[in-house]
């Protein structure tokens, strides 16, 4: 099956396999730390919730409940794989030599119902990226024909896996020289998972799963990049934001750099105020928007302590930055979050913390125990990696 693939693609795209080696591309680099940071900054940050609150809040007597609304937890995870190079002729003698990239998306949701956690939904593909040149006459409908075409000749009777899509990556030498060709790649597969998550979100709203009494939680941040698709057109920009009235973003990783501090035009980084965080605190909210990115949807952010700076190495690791969009008319006009609300779902993550470290997890401080859980589902539904690149 690998080798008829590769020469498929390279027949249909008058390429060049060069049957490189294939490799799995580390998941925890720098590089998808950058494509992955949809953080804004907070530059000129709003006061954003109904109380006048200056510095840390204290959170331990709001927790000691057993009422629970955060039932639904979702994770997306995706795996990368440089499976060929692949080269092109360009003017002259002259060849470029291109990354092919495939990945592996899952996205996982898991719900708690009685004190105990169910698999609620699970999606995953195969998903290709091509440099756009493969499509040499810039066809319409070309990847979706390529994509076709390696499902019906290429068909492997053990693994029975199909390619769901291939996502052409740019080559334009006008973008960002800093980025890689293979980032570029991995940036095409990870907007996929981001919009895989936005499906799984709208499903389980249209199923009238979510409510003030059913929260979903989700792993990472809210900060999509929206279509221009749904940006411009009216009916489809309100749906997508009604969609996370009872949705939270809770992101284990962060820059705290992006907090600001000051007053006027005179604004400049203090994460020291995040490190320095108490333990079962919080810190004021922060409203935002980002109309080039986001149209005009408005952000509550707040960063909450989970665990105690001494049982941790960084003094930044039990720390969760929490993301909610304004949705209701009261939230937007005012560009507020009611505080009890903050307070209050802030008090039921407090509960949600891990007891324990469950082996060498370095981001232990930071999980939430049903996120941990619901990771943990995704990667056993996965497809291991060496079984994954004999696809190819």
């Amino acid at each position: 099956m690998a080798r008829k693939i590769l020469k498929l693609i390279a027949d249909e795209t008058a390429g060049e396999s060069y049957q490189a080696h294939k490799i799995e591309l580390d998941v925890e680099t720098d590089r998808v730390s950058r494509i992955d940071n949809r953080e804004s900054r907070l530059e000129n940050p709003k006061f954003g919730e109904t109380d006048n609150l200056k510095s840390y809040f204290p959170l331990k007597k709001f927790s000691q409940t057993d009422s629970q609304i955060l039932t639904y937890f979702l994770d997306g995870s995706r795996h990368v794989y440089k499976i060929d190079d692949i080269a092109y002729q360009q003017s002259g003698f002259r060849k470029m030599v291109y990354p092919v990239v495939a990945g592996q998306v899952a996205i996982g949701c898991c719900r708690r119902q009685m004190k105990k956690i169910y698999a609620e939904k699970f999606f995953s593909e195969v998903v290709l990226t091509l440099p756009d040149i493969a499509n040499a006459n810039d066809s319409n409908g070309f990847f979706p024909a390529l994509t076709e075409k390696i499902n019906t000749q290429c068909q492997d009777s053990y693994f029975n896996t199909t390619i769901s899509k291939i996502l052409p990556y740019s080559t334009s030498q006008t973008q960002t020289k800093e980025q890689k060709l293979e980032d570029r790649a991995i940036a095409k597969i990870q907007d996929h998972m981001y919009q895989a998550e936005q499906n799984m979100v709208a499903a389980l709203v249209a199923q009238n799963k979510l409510n003030q009494k059913n929260y979903l939680v989700k792993d990472g941040s809210l900060e999509y990049k929206i279509p221009a698709n749904i940006l411009n057109n009216k009916r489809k920009f309100l749906t997508f934001k009604n969609n996370y009235g009872y949705v939270i973003g809770v992101s284990k990783k962060f820059n705290p750099a992006l907090w600001t501090t000051g007053a006027g035009t005179n604004f400049k980084p203090d994460p020291g105020f995040i490190a320095e965080l108490p333990l079962y605190h919080r810190t004021p909210v922060i409203c935002f928007e980002n109309a080039e990115l986001h149209g005009d949807i408005k952000f509550a952010v707040w960063y909450l302590r989970i665990r105690d700076r001494k049982h941790t190495e960084s003094p930044f690791d039990g720390v969760l930055k929490i993301e909610k969009m304004l949705v209701t008319r009261e939230e937007i006009e005012t560009g507020k979050i009611d505080s009890d609300l903050v307070n209050y779902l802030s008090a039921q993550i407090i509960n949600e913390r891990n007891p324990v470290c469950y082996g060498a997890d370095n981001r232990w401080a930071n999980h939430i125990y049903p996120i941990f859980l619901t990771e943990t589902f995704i990667k056993s539904k996965c497809i291991e990696a060496e079984t994954f690149l004999n696809l190819f």
